[in-house]
């Protein structure tokens, strides 16, 4: 009796919940990065061709959905080259992971600037292109995310990647659609004889049409860095309790707000400890309780600025020092490599069908003449010429529908299928939903059913993306050989699927416009689905490492 008592296996414990994820603060200053960093790319699409259609009016759809593949091409082109070198910036215990996200987001809020202002594709594709070069906030993000909770948290908190895109989403294209070439869309706020056009209208918003979009994806960028500076606490362990001026000043600023308020009162805080900057707050309550304060004690605790024991600061920070990366071919394992084929072709047709997406929401419908040679199944042509706020609508479901199935589906398919069986059939669906996208044109006529098939079409996509994107950034992190390498692996990462992301789009928009000369407007979008099928192919020898 006592033996089968003993030899009774032990029920396993709850799987990890939303409620019990640790830090969940700092992963929501990383929500935030990852944010604003989608945002101002999610706005941009919204109105891009427009934009580049403003520079030259003369030019056919077909060259302005090159040049859009290109812009938005080039920004992940300028990471390819730079997204090792931050990762490896990253390790650094000279800067560490919060120093390369500060860079990211306020080069990014200059670049933004740089567009606004810009007057020909040329010197908007240069912007673009240095702001891409600076941005580390992906390798950033994803590897302070890793070292913020236990592995056993990861299915869950990586899913503040693809939210972050979903929330963008739905947020950027609304804004960057509103604020586009406001003279135009406002003229009584703007326009001439208006609240705030005067006689003429506001001339530098009929110079620069889009620089407001523009300017107000800098200002979120630059205010994101502000709270990253003052809040996020540093993950890698060499750098984790060095003094850190921002969360020191923001610590100080709170403290003596606390204590003046808590003065009036008659109460404090029952700790004597000061602001401190050097503990993670994983342990820490969120609040602190309160004890009534005499004034004569709280006179005493304005003499007195107590603060930790300097000693056991300057231990704890050199047991965490951690030693030097290793070199960097012991990250190319056959593993590491299999994973990131997988993610350069998963990026790929992502970043191509964001490219479509847009322009084929804004190409122009077809003609009579072109309406007379239609050849089902393969043999029509035509774009839907969505307005700007309309544009800004169908691009925001995307994240409508990515929110939901986040929240919903993800975990618990995940959790009962497992990471590599779930994001190998989300790369099975993508196929689908590019086959079935030009089909769109065809109901050009019938509202209710375009705006159907739209749903449908954006449900497959974003489904499968659902899967994918959180799936493929946990198999990077897992394939890792060690902690040293991390920022390395997520810099190869970072690098792997700006190069296909970059190159997807132009490709697309090259394929596009080849379609629309041959009167095939789903040329590109079937050549797309071969492509992602094909990439299936490597996730089957792909690892979930440990």
């Amino acid at each position: 009796m006592r033996r089968d008592v003993e030899t009774r296996p032990v029920r396993p414990g709850a799987p990890p919940s939303w409620g019990s994820i640790p830090n969940k603060f700092q992963i929501f200053l990383l929500f935030t990065v990852r944010f604003v960093d989608f945002f101002q790319q999610a706005a941009l699409q919204a109105y891009m061709f427009y934009q580049l259609k403003s520079f030259r009016p003369d030019a056919d759809d077909s060259q302005i959905s090159f040049e859009a593949g290109v812009l938005q091409g080039i920004f992940t082109a300028a990471q390819v080259f730079t997204g090792i070198l931050w990762g490896r910036v990253a390790d650094s215990p000279r800067f560490g992971r919060k120093t390369v996200l500060l860079i990211g987001l306020t080069g990014q809020g200059i670049s933004c600037i740089g567009v606004a202002f810009s007057r020909s594709f040329t010197v908007a594709a240069i912007w673009r292109c240095l702001g891409g070069a600076v941005n580390a906030t992906v390798g950033g993000a994803r590897t302070s995310l890793a070292e913020s909770t236990e592995k056993k948290y990861h299915s869950r908190t990586f899913l503040i990647l693809p939210l972050a895109w979903n929330v963008a989403n739905i947020f950027g294209p609304l804004v960057g659609g509103l604020l586009a070439d406001p003279v135009t869309n406002y003229p009584g706020l703007f326009g001439a004889e208006s609240t705030f056009g005067g006689n003429t209208g506001v001339q530098w918003l009929q110079r620069f049409p889009y620089a407001l979009p523009n300017m107000f994806c800098a200002l979120v960028m630059f205010a994101d860095a502000v709270l990253i500076w003052t809040s996020l606490r540093e993950t890698l362990a060499s750098r984790k309790f060095s003094r850190d001026r921002g969360i020191e000043i923001a610590e100080i600023i709170r403290y003596k707000i606390d204590r003046l308020v808590f003065r009036k009162f008659g109460y404090s805080l029952v700790s004597d400890v000061g602001p401190d900057t050097v503990e993670d707050d994983e342990n820490q309550p969120s609040s602190t309780q309160l004890s009534s304060l005499s004034k004569t004690k709280a006179d005493d605790r304005d003499a007195d600025g107590d603060r930790p024991d300097a000693k056991q600061q300057q231990q704890q920070q050199q047991a965490a020092v951690a030693a030097a990366a290793p070199p960097f071919y012991h990250a190319l394992t056959p593993n590491v490599l299999m994973v990131l084929a997988t993610v350069a072709a998963m990026d790929f047709q992502m970043g191509g069908f964001a490219q479509l997406w847009t322009v084929f929401l804004s190409s122009a419908r077809r003609t009579d003449a072109e309406r007379s040679t239609i050849a089902l199944p393969f043999y029509f042509t035509g774009g839907l010429q969505f307005s700007l706020p309309t544009i800004g609508l169908a691009m925001s479901i995307l994240g409508f529908v990515g929110i939901i199935l986040q929240l919903t589906l993800y975990p618990n398919i995940n959790a009962r299928y497992g990471l590599l069986r779930s994001f190998r059939v989300s790369l099975l669906v993508f196929p689908l939903a590019y086959a079935l996208a030009p089909y769109l044109s065809l109901l050009i006529n019938h509202t209710f059913m375009l705006w159907c098939g739209i749903v449908v079409v954006v449900i497959l996509q974003v489904a499968a993306r659902t899967f994918a994107i959180p799936g493929s950034v946990l198999l990077i992190n897992n394939s890792s050989p060690g902690p040293q390498l991390l920022g390395t692996i997520h810099g190869m990462g970072a690098a792997t699927s700006s190069a296909f992301r970059t190159i997807g789009p132009i490709v697309a928009g090259h394929w596009y416009g080849q379609g629309l000369e041959k009167g095939i407007v789903g040329w590109a979008w079937w050549w797309l689905a071969l492509v992602s099928l094909v990439g299936v192919l490597p996730s089957l020898w792909a690892k979930d490492g440990k």
